[in-house]
C-alpha cells in the first residue's frame, strides 16, 4: 500500500516539474531577464504611481488616489489589504516569474481537479494541458488582465474541493480544498469571472439534488456536503471581508451602481450598467464555433496578415477608386481587416482545441452521469448567454430578474466556464473509454463512429461550402464596399479559415484514429493519450503562440518604466519592428512635457492632456494628478460629467468644467510637439462662494455647472437644503482659503474670512469614509457642483483638514482575520482527527 503511494507521489511531482518545464519553455525570454509588456499594466503603472510612491515614501497604505479622474479610492487600483492575510498565500503560489507563474498554476490547478475527478495521473496530466493552454487565457495574458487570470487559475481546483465533498466523500479534505480556494480565488479579486462559476456550480448542485431525490447518493451525505461546502465558501469570502467590504461600498457609487441621471439610455435610481454598454462584446452564434476552428470569423482584430492584406486594399483602391464620394463609401464600410464576427473587436478566438472539443463531444456520451448532465447544462446555459445582444430574450431575463448580472459587461468573457468543463468532461470520457468496462465496446465503436464522423464530415461541409454559409464579410461591409475590395476580402479571409479548418480536420482525424486502434488492440493506450497530448499540445501551443509570444517580452526597463521622457538611438533600434513598444518612442515628448510640468510647479493641481485620449490613458497620472484616467469602474458622477461635456467639447462648457476640476494645465497639439499651456482661469484647490444655487434634480444639477460662474456660485441639490438650517453665507471680497498641505488621503487648507462661507474643494464627492475637521472639531459636508465636496466655515480664521478613514476598512480587517483564524483551526483539528483515526486503523466513509 505505502510503495503503491509512494509511487504515485513520484508521478504526481514528475507532473509538477513537466508543468515548470512546459511553462518556462512557452516563456523562455524570462531567461535573459524580459518581462511581459501588458497594456493593461502598462496603465496600471500609471494609474497607481501616486498610490506606490505614498506606500514607499510612509511604510502606509492609502485608499484614496487623487492621479486619475479627479481622484477616487484605490480599491481597485492595487491598494493592499492588511487583514487579508490570504493574499500572501496567493504571492506564494506565484512565486515564479510572470507568466510562468500563471501557466504553471494553470496546469497545475487543474491537475488537482484531474486527480479527484479520475484518480490517475496520467488522464490528470492530458486534461491539465488541455485546459492550461486553452487560448483565451493566453490573449488575456498579453493584454495584462492579470487579475482575471489568477482567478481562473483557481477555478479547477475550487472545483476539486467541491467533488471532494459531492463525490469523493472526503469531507475533511475537501472543506479545506475548498476554503482555501474559494479564499484565493476571492483574493485574486476578479468578481465577474468568479460570478461566472458559481453559475456553472448551480447546475453541480442541482445534479447531485436531483441524485438525492432519485436515491442514488443518500440525502443525508447530500445535506451534509451542502452544508459544509456552504461553510467552506462563507469562510473563503470571510478571509477576504476587507477586500469585499471596501469594494461593495465602492461599487454602489461606480459606473456598475445605481444610475443617477435620467436619460434616453437609463433611468435615474435603475441599479446596473445600460444594457449597451454591458452587451457591446457579444459572441456571434456562430462564432461559437471558434471554440473548435480558430479562424473561422478570423483571429484578432490586428493578425500579422493584416497588414499584407492592408497593402494589397490600398493597391486595390489606388487602382480602381476615382472619386473622394467612392472613398468616402469605402471608409464607412471598413472594419477589422483580420476579424469579421458580431464583436466590435477582438485580440483573438476563444479556441479551445480541435482534439478538446472533440473529445469533450465524446465525453457526453461516455463519462459518468453524475458529470455528464451538469456539465451538459452548465455548457448550454454559459454558450447562450456568451450571445448576450444575439439572444436577448436570455439575456433581458439575467439583466433583470438574476442578482448581480447587470454588474458585468462583454458577457463573450462567460466562456472561461466552458474552457473549464469542456476540458473535464474531454478527460473523464476519455478515461472511462479506455479504463471502465461498463461501457461495451460495441457502445464505444458506435459513438466514436457518430461523433467522429459527424465532426469530420461537419468541417469537410465548412471547407466545401464555407463561402455560401460563413460569408467571411459583414453586413457593414457587404453594404459599402464595392465588389473588387468585398471579392479579395472573402477569398483572404476564407483561405485563413481554410488553413485552421484543414488542421482542425487532421487533429481529429488523428484523435478518432488512435482511438479506433485502441479499440482494435492495434495501439497501446499508453502510446494512444500520448499520441493525442502531443498533436493537442501542438495544436493549442501553436495558435496560442499567434497572441502571447517572444515579440510580448520587451527589456525590464521598458516593463517597469513604459513613460519614457528621453529617446536615444538605442532605444529607437530595440523599438524598432515592435509595435508593443512604439507607443513609448511616439510618447517620449508628451511624456517629457509632463514630467516638466511636474518638476516645474510642485503644487496639487490637475493636467487635462488632450494628445493620448483624456480617458484612455494613464501617461498624465505617472507624473501629475490627471482629469482622465484609464479604468473600468470609475466613480459614477464623474463619468456622468465625461459623458455630458467632454463627448462634445463645447468651447464655452469643457473650460467651466475643467476650471472647476482645476486644470491648472492643459497640455494640446500632437505627440511629436506638444504644447503645455497654463490656465489661469483654474479655480484652484477650493474657494469660497457666497451665491447658493438650489436645484431640484440631479439633471439640472449637472446642466447647471458647465454654465455658472462657479468660483461664485455653488450647485447644490434641494435635498441638501436642510445642512443650512442655522447656517448663514454672506460674500467677503477680502476672504481666501489655501492648500496648506496635501496628501492623497489627507488635505489642510488655512482659511480667513469676516463672514460665513461655503467652501467648495476640487475634491470628488464620495460619501463614505471621508471626514471633515475645522479647528480639529468633526463637522458635516455636503455635495457641490454635482460631483466636489463643500463644507460650511464660520467667520475668522480657521484651519480646515479632511482625512479619508473609512471604516469599512478596519471592520473589514478584524473579520477577515477572525476567518482566516477559524480556517487554520478547522483545517488543523480536521487533519489531526483523519490521521488519529487512520493511527487507530479504523475504516474511513467509502467513497463513491
Amino acid at each position: 500500500m505505502n510503495m503503491a503511494k509512494n509511487k504515485n507521489l513520484i508521478y504526481i511531482a514528475i507532473a509538477l516539474v513537466a508543468f515548470i518545464v512546459l511553462a518556462f519553455l512557452y516563456s523562455t525570454p524570462v531567461f535573459t531577464g524580459k518581462q511581459l509588456f501588458q497594456h493593461d499594466i502598462v496603465q496600471y503603472r500609471g494609474g497607481a504611481k501616486e498610490l506606490i510612491d505614498y506606500r514607499a515614501d510612509t511604510g502606509k497604505e492609502t485608499y484614496w488616489s487623487d492621479s486619475m479622474f479627479g481622484g477616487m479610492p484605490t480599491y481597485q487600483m492595487g491598494s493592499r489589504f492588511t487583514g487579508d492575510l490570504i493574499k500572501n498565500i496567493d504571492s506564494a503560489l506565484n512565486f515564479f516569474p510572470r507568466p510562468v507563474n500563471y501557466i504553471f498554476m494553470l496546469f497545475a490547478g487543474f491537475f488537482l481537479l484531474g486527480m479527484v475527478a479520475v484518480r490517475n495521473w496520467k488522464y490528470a496530466l492530458l486534461g491539465a494541458t488541455f485546459f492550461g493552454l486553452s487560448t483565451y487565457f493566453y490573449i488575456a495574458i498579453a493584454a495584462g488582465h492579470n487579475g482575471k487570470i489568477n482567478t481562473i487559475e483557481y477555478f479547477a481546483p475550487l472545483l476539486a474541493g467541491i467533488l471532494l465533498v459531492y463525490i469523493r466523500k472526503q469531507y475533511i479534505w475537501g472543506f479545506i480544498v475548498t476554503t482555501l480556494f474559494m479564499g484565493l480565488q476571492i483574493a485574486a479579486n476578479h468578481p465577474q469571472m468568479t460570478y461566472y462559476l458559481f453559475l456553472a456550480l448551480g447546475f453541480l448542485f442541482l445534479s447531485e439534488l436531483i441524485r438525492a431525490i432519485q436515491k442514488k447518493t443518500p440525502m443525508k451525505h447530500f445535506l451534509i456536503s451542502s452544508g459544509i461546502i456552504a461553510a467552506s465558501c462563507i469562510i473563503g469570502v470571510g478571509m477576504n471581508s476587507q477586500r469585499i467590504m471596501a469594494n461593495s461600498e465602492y461599487i454602489k457609487e461606480t459606473v456598475r451602481g445605481k444610475q443617477i441621471l435620467t436619460n434616453d439610455s437609463h433611468t435615474g435610481g435603475n441599479s446596473g450598467m445600460d444594457k449597451e454598454s454591458m452587451l457591446m462584446w457579444s459572441y456571434g452564434k456562430l462564432e461559437t464555433l471558434n471554440l473548435f476552428i480558430p479562424r473561422l470569423m478570423g483571429g484578432g482584430s490586428q493578425e500579422p496578415e493584416g497588414k499584407e492584406m492592408m497593402n494589397r486594399v490600398q493597391e486595390l483602391v489606388q487602382e480602381n477608386v476615382g472619386s473622394q464620394a467612392e472613398m468616402d463609401r469605402i471608409s464607412k464600410g471598413f472594419g477589422n481587416l483580420t476579424y469579421w464576427g458580431d464583436q466590435p473587436g477582438t485580440s483573438g478566438p476563444a479556441y479551445q482545441g480541435a482534439i478538446v472539443c472533440f473529445l469533450a463531444l465524446l465525453g457526453f456520451f461516455f463519462a459518468w452521469k453524475k458529470y455528464r448532465y451538469w456539465i451538459l447544462g452548465a455548457t448550454i446555459l454559459t454558450i447562450f448567454l456568451a450571445w448576450g445582444s444575439n439572444f436577448m430574450a436570455l439575456s433581458d431575463f439575467f439583466i433583470d430578474f438574476v442578482p448581480f448580472y447587470n454588474k458585468f459587461r462583454a458577457p463573450s468573457s462567460i466562456l472561461v466556464v466552458v474552457e473549464l468543463l469542456f476540458p473535464l468532461i474531454a478527460m473523464i470520457g476519455l478515461y472511462r473509454f479506455f479504463k471502465d468496462n461498463e461501457l461495451t465496446e460495441e457502445y464505444k465503436k458506435k459513438i466514436l463512429l457518430y461523433v467522429g464522423g459527424g465532426t469530420l464530415g461537419f468541417v469537410l461541409i465548412l471547407l466545401l461550402f464555407g463561402k455560401s454559409l460563413l460569408g467571411f464579410h459583414t453586413e457593414n461591409e457587404k453594404t459599402y464596399l464595392p465588389p473588387f475590395l468585398l471579392d479579395y476580402l472573402t477569398e483572404e479571409r476564407f483561405k485563413l479559415f481554410r488553413i485552421d479548418a484543414i488542421k482542425a480536420f487532421i487533429y481529429v482525424s488523428i484523435a478518432a484514429g488512435v482511438l479506433f486502434m485502441v479499440l482494435k488492440q492495434k495501439l497501446n493506450q499508453n502510446i494512444a493519450l500520448i499520441i493525442i497530448g502531443i498533436v493537442s499540445l501542438f495544436d493549442l501551443w501553436t495558435v496560442n503562440k499567434r497572441y502571447l509570444n517572444d515579440d510580448n517580452y520587451v527589456d525590464k526597463i521598458f516593463a517597469e518604466n513604459p513613460f519614457q521622457t528621453e529617446s536615444s538611438d538605442l532605444m529607437a533600434e530595440k523599438v524598432q519592428g515592435n509595435p508593443n513598444l512604439e507607443p513609448i518612442l511616439a510618447n517620449v515628448n508628451v511624456n517629457k512635457t509632463l514630467e516638466t510640468i511636474a518638476e516645474k510647479d510642485k503644487t496639487h493641481y490637475r493636467i487635462f492632456n488632450n494628445i493620448l485620449g483624456t480617458f484612455s490613458e494613464t501617461n498624465t497620472s505617472y507624473f501629475k494628478s490627471s482629469i482622465g484616467g484609464y479604468h473600468a469602474v470609475k466613480l459614477r458622477r464623474y463619468d456622468d460629467v465625461i459623458n455630458e461635456y467632454f463627448q462634445i467639447m463645447d468651447s464655452v462648457k469643457v473650460p467651466n468644467i475643467l476650471n472647476l476640476l482645476n486644470a491648472k494645465y492643459l497640455v494640446l497639439g500632437g505627440p511629436e510637439q506638444p504644447q503645455a499651456i497654463a490656465n489661469p482661469k483654474a479655480n484652484g484647490n477650493a474657494w469660497f462662494v457666497s451665491d447658493l444655487k438650489f436645484v431640484e434634480s440631479p439633471n439640472q444639477e449637472i446642466k447647471s455647472i458647465g454654465v455658472i460662474d462657479s468660483k461664485k456660485t455653488a450647485v447644490i441639490a434641494s435635498s441638501d437644503k436642510k445642512y443650512f438650517d442655522g447656517k448663514t453665507v454672506q460674500p467677503d471680497a477680502t476672504a481666501f482659503i489655501n492648500l496648506t498641505k496635501y496628501q492623497p488621503n489627507e488635505l489642510e487648507f488655512k482659511s480667513q474670512s469676516k463672514t460665513p462661507q461655503l467652501a467648495v474643494f476640487s475634491e470628488i464627492y464620495y460619501p463614505h469614509g471621508w471626514k471633515f475637521f475645522i479647528d480639529e472639531k468633526e463637522v458635516p459636508y455636503i455635495k457641490a457642483d454635482y460631483l466636489l465636496r463643500a463644507v460650511h466655515v464660520p467667520a475668522g480664521n480657521h484651519d480646515i483638514r479632511m482625512v479619508f478613514e473609512p471604516e469599512v476598512i478596519e471592520k473589514g480587517k478584524w473579520i477577515s482575520l477572525i476567518c482566516f483564524g477559524l480556517f487554520i483551526l478547522l483545517s488543523g483539528a480536521g487533519i489531526y482527527f483523519v490521521y488519529r483515526k487512520r493511527g487507530k486503523g479504523e475504516v474511513p466513509i467509502k467513497e463513491e
